[in-house]
């Protein structure tokens, strides 16, 4: 990750920025800024992946909502806990973590309906835009995927899905 300026570079024992916190998961969906519809989606959001996940939801940093947690280990010997589901409602889309390293889930993801691929997150304009029962297992099963195995890294990880489907 490069350095922006007057930001030091990150070392193998630097904290992560992004670790729990006791902010209230319900005051962040209520005051955050962006559209009515985008907080309804929220709050779905928040039931189906705590039903999905069995996990309580949890604040990480100041705009991430995780359910349960996983531990990475980095080659560079950087290590941390991350959410093993989570969302983020942000101003210009949803923000859904983890749906897209578990291996096969292309087949999930090609049903979905309308999103952005990021690296290991999908982007959703709004809920409507998206199968919710799709959603509802790509969120169970990444979150299977990302407490169960052991994760040296997420990019070592996506590379080894992408050679067990045969596309790297």
């Amino acid at each position: 990750m490069a350095a922006t300026k007057g930001t030091p570079p990150r070392r193998a024992g630097d904290a992560n920025k992004t670790h729990p916190t006791a902010g209230s998961v319900e005051d962040f969906i209520d005051t955050v800024d962006t559209s009515a519809v985008r907080r309804a989606d929220a709050r779905v959001l928040l039931a189906m992946m705590r039903e999905a996940t069995g996990q309580p939801p949890v604040m990480w940093g100041p705009t991430i909502i995780g359910f349960g947690s996983y531990h990475y280990r980095y080659s560079s010997g950087r290590e941390g806990d991350a959410p093993a589901a989570g969302f983020s409602p942000r101003k210009a889309q949803l923000v859904i973590y983890g749906l897209t390293y578990p291996p096969g889930v292309d087949r999930l993801l090609d049903t979905l309906g309308k999103f952005k691929r990021g690296a290991g997150c999908v982007y959703v304009n709004k809920l409507a835009d998206v199968d919710l029962d799709v959603l509802r297992e790509l969120v169970g099963t990444a979150y299977v995927h990302m407490t169960t195995q052991q994760l040296d890294s997420l990019q070592s990880q996506k590379g080894r899905a992408q050679r067990q489907e045969g596309r790297g």
